[in-house]
């Protein structure tokens, strides 16, 4: 039995991880790359391992830098089963198929600056790739094991990352011997609203687990929607736009139940709310169809009639007209757009038009992984580049890390003691520094790596 880190090793995206066994090999997660353009076009293209080796694929929730590559797999030649939860696998549909937009656009791009004297290049994938890798997916409730190989078993418990995450328990038999790991995928918090919190990691021989907050502790409830009153006060006082770049599942949710919680106890003055993603759109709509995914206090009230999402709030924008008109908008109101680490997606339309003015306000919710255009905002970096062109940062940028849908330290180190994994831990999903943080936390008296890409772990 042998581990291969192919994604995500000494990183935040690109999540990939082979488990190869004498009977086959079983890929966890085939994310794509989330960076710089030019560099995320080139690892992107590249999986280094043969395609021709994978039985079957696990998927541990639907973003895209743990699904994004699987249409790309499927293309170059893959048939296999991919297994995921409900959710995921319904979710997987329009994040996917949006996934394929953005390849196409990215192409196009790219083919605008080759000039003619080189060949064009092609899409990693399109969105009739994607509707024949759907026909792949295999859906699994929670808790339940099912054999993605001979000899192995795999069962989803609940990650409470985003709706529909699971970490993954496998469990073999090899040579007389059994053995188990588990595959944290990305963890969610404990104690917050809207999902579900997450189960603790079963006991298992080895864990590979995510470490992108590892040494970082969130603020609490009270002090992050202080944080957020005083964000909207200082907008209001300017009149000036508040852009959200964050990511469709999740984050967006989160975002608007904090505003809810701000307008319902009359802390700021209401002001609208513009969701401006056909993806969010359609992801609203699949999760009000899953309520299993929500908390006992979320379903309670939706039960009751009440509106405990914030729903009402909102308004989601759907046509690229109505887009752009809010680019003509004046007064102060609230933008959430995709993509969460501004690499893509309509956020970069509102970012060019807001971050030369001081008045306007970028918040920023969520992990911005190394070289993305959100990290670059995170420093504020004197001179950003938005569609190839050189802007001066004016804006106000206020970092509200409070929403992340990563468990921080504290959380991890408590799901590292609660698997155990007396044989060894692995981290991946995490920066160097990060990494080296939690692993001086976990266990000493366990073997703790920090794989780069390319390295294998040998599981006796």
């Amino acid at each position: 039995m042998k581990l291969h880190f192919h994604g995500a090793a000494r990183s935040v995206t690109g999540s990939r991880h082979l488990l190869e066994t004498r009977d086959g090999s079983v890929l966890l997660d085939c994310g794509l790359y989330q960076g710089p353009r030019e560099e995320a076009f080139q690892r992107n293209r590249v999986f280094g391992f043969d395609i021709n080796s994978v039985h079957s694929v696990v998927l541990s929730h639907a973003h895209i830098d743990h699904s994004g590559a699987i249409p790309f797999l499927c293309k170059m030649g893959f048939d296999g089963p991919i297994h995921a939860t409900g959710v995921t696998a319904d979710l997987c549909r329009p994040m996917l198929l949006d996934a394929a937009h953005l390849q196409v656009k990215d192409a196009e791009f790219f083919n605008r600056h080759r000039g003619k004297t080189k060949p064009p290049v092609v899409p990693l994938y399109t969105p009739e790739d994607v509707e024949r890798a759907l026909g792949q997916f295999v859906p699994h409730p929670y808790d339940e094991a099912f054999e993605p190989l001979k000899g192995t078993t795999v069962a989803f418990h609940e990650a409470g990352h985003i709706p529909g995450s699971a970490s993954v328990e496998v469990r073999w038999r090899e040579n007389g011997r059994d053995g188990s790991l588990v595959f944290s995928g990305d963890l969610g918090r404990p104690n917050r609203p809207i999902l579900r919190d997450p189960a603790p990691l079963p006991k298992a021989d080895y864990l590979v687990i995510e470490g992108t907050y590892g040494g970082k502790h969130h603020p609490g409830e009270v002090a992050l929607h202080e944080a957020l009153e005083r964000v909207v006060k200082s907008a209001l006082e300017r009149k000036g736009r508040i852009i959200i770049p964050a990511l469709a599942v999740g984050r967006t949710q989160e975002v608007v139940h904090a505003l809810d919680k701000l307008f319902t106890a009359g802390r700021v003055p209401e002001i609208p709310i513009y969701v401006d993603s056909p993806l969010a759109s359609e992801i609203l709509e699949i999760v009000q169809r899953h309520p299993e995914v929500y908390d006992e206090e979320t379903v309670t009230a939706i039960r009751r009639g009440e509106d405990p999402l914030g729903m009402r709030r909102i308004t989601l924008v759907r046509d690229a007209e109505d887009s752009k008109k809010l680019n003509e908008k004046g007064g102060t109101f609230i933008t959430i757009a995709a993509s969460g680490m501004c690499e893509g997606g309509r956020v970069l339309h509102h970012l060019k038009q807001t971050v030369e003015d001081p008045k306007h306000t970028i918040v920023i919710v969520g992990y911005q992984a190394d070289g993305t255009l959100g990290r670059r905002l995170v420093e504020r970096q004197e001179e950003v580049r938005i569609f190839g062109e050189p802007f001066t940062l004016r804006a106000t940028v206020e970092v509200l890390n409070g929403f992340s849908a990563h468990a921080d330290h504290d959380a991890l180190v408590s799901q590292a003691k609660s698997c155990g994994a007396p044989r060894g831990c692995a981290i991946v999903h995490a920066d160097p520094e990060r990494a080296e943080a939690l692993k001086a936390a976990i266990n000493p008296a366990i073997q703790t790596r920090i794989p780069s890409e390319g390295d294998a772990w040998e599981l006796p």
